[in-house]
């Protein structure tokens, strides 16, 4: 309703204008798919006959107090009403709704009275908006498009810094779909370094009265240590004023929005408040730079794009984020494997001790007692019956006695490996059986002598005397 008064008020300063200079033609500019308004007045003198023609074909027709539709083209079915309660004040305007490209062309509109016939004539030109400029970008080329624009728009390129004319030579594409507005693409390919640049194409209707710009950088890629403050970039064109921000972040498929800022109402929507955010009192002078406290590996990795929207204007930035393990955690993982390592070493020396060399002591006991039992065998009958249990035991000594000693090597190279100088007394001590040190300085000191007390004594209690 708002609308349609509108539409009634700037008609009347039409009627009003054309009544002054006495025309009899007029010229109207609609936009697609609005309501359009075709103005004509008479001098009302009693009945009337209102016809409109479009170059002779039947639009709309009034006689008889009411409209006629029997002899209405179907183009303009449904679409067409006069405003009944004004023809007895003279005006037979005509309301054609939902303006299509085909509605383009010269209208007459003829009033009958009893004083007379009259004939204006309007000639009405469409147009559809451009509500939207889309850049893409690629390695090798920009490509910038709009669709349902009518009538086809001019499209223009620039860089930032300027490209001389023949590194902007492009190619555009027009085509139009089956209500005939056109849908344009145009591809300009990249010379140079594509992250030293600013793309910008403007698209300009053909009245003149639109300029939609779309520009875009791809900034060069970005590596930094988990952990450390990282600022990501973001500033507006010079000319771009009254904008608003968003920022998505796309880790691997589907992009999020994860700020949005208005200059406007000055209000802020932060997904990621505490972990990434703008300037405040730079972000109304264009630089939108996002800022990220602690970037995590998983969590921050991914493709950043900061969009400036603006009137009919927009501005996008793209940039590639990887964030990497620290320095200082490699280090500290070093160190952990480090220290990781020697205890595993050290472990595996105590568990020798412990487990190997009790079987050590056991063997040095068995040792020690096959040689006491040896010498005195041999003091009693020199190459007698014991002859045989002398070699034996000769020969238990001798095997027992290498492993033995592998076993304390072993223990000797698991402390240097752990770190530490191998001391056999304390790292891997030998408790021996009580009475062992004695039975070896017996042995030391050769066979006894027959008659000696301390061999009779020795032997008395296990061999009852010779």
């Amino acid at each position: 309703m708002a609308e349609t008064h509108g539409l009634m008020i700037m008609l009347l300063i039409f009627l009003e204008n054309s009544s002054l200079t006495n025309s009899k033609d007029a010229n109207v500019t609609c936009i697609i798919p609005d309501d359009c308004i075709l103005p004509c007045s008479f001098r009302p003198t009693g009945t009337v006959v209102i016809h409109w023609y479009k170059q002779q074909i039947p639009v709309h027709s009034y006689y008889y107090n009411k409209d006629q539709y029997g002899l209405q083209n179907k183009h303009f079915s449904g679409r067409t009403c006069l405003f009944n309660s004004q023809i007895p004040h003279g005006n037979a305007s005509l309301l054609l709704r939902r303006l299509k490209v085909q509605d383009k062309g010269r209208y007459k509109c003829y009033t009958s009275t009893r004083k007379g016939n009259q004939e204006i004539f309007v000639n009405l030109e469409v147009k559809a908006l451009i509500h939207s400029v889309v850049m893409e970008m690629t390695d090798e080329a920009v490509t910038c498009s709009s669709h349902n624009i009518y009538p086809v728009p001019q499209v223009t390129w620039a860089t930032d810094p300027p490209s001389a004319r023949e590194a902007l030579e492009n190619s555009t594409i027009k085509t139009s779909d089956h209500k005939g507005l056109f849908t344009v693409v145009s591809t300009l390919r990249i010379v140079g370094n594509l992250s030293n640049m600013t793309y910008f194409c403007s698209f300009i209707s053909a009245d003149k009265t639109q300029v939609w710009t779309a520009s875009r950088k791809n900034a060069d890629d970005i590596t930094h240590e988990e952990g450390h403050a990282l600022s990501i970039p973001c500033i507006a064109p010079p000319s771009l004023q009254n904008f608003s921000l968003t920022w998505t972040f796309t880790p691997s498929s589907e992009p999020t929005v994860i700020l949005r800022y208005d200059t406007k109402t000055r209000h802020t929507f932060n997904l990621w408040e505490g972990k990434g955010t703008p300037d405040q009192d730079l972000l109304p002078l264009g630089d939108g730079s996002l800022l990220l406290h602690k970037p995590d590996i998983e969590e921050h990795s991914g493709t950043y794009v900061c969009s400036f929207s603006g009137l009919q204007s927009k501005h996008v930035v793209q940039t590639r984020v990887n964030i990497t393990v620290s320095s200082i955690s490699l280090d500290e993982s070093s160190v952990q494997r480090s220290w990781w390592s020697t205890a595993a070493s050290v472990a595996f020396v105590l568990f020798t001790i412990i487990v190997a060399l009790p079987q050590c002591v056991r063997q040095r006991g068995m040792e020690t007692r096959a040689a006491s039992h040896t010498h005195n065998g041999t003091g009693l009958v020199e190459g007698g019956p014991y002859k045989d249990m002398q070699t034996t035991a000769s020969y238990i000594i001798g095997q027992h006695g290498a492993e033995c000693t592998r076993l304390q090597l072993q223990c000797e190279a698991q402390s240097e490996l752990a770190g530490n100088t191998p001391n056999i007394a304390e790292d891997c001590p030998v408790d021996l059986a009580p009475g062992t040190e004695i039975e070896q300085e017996d042995k030391s000191a050769g066979p006894p002598e027959e008659g000696n007390d301390g061999a009779l004594q020795h032997c008395s209690p296990e061999r009852g005397g010779i």
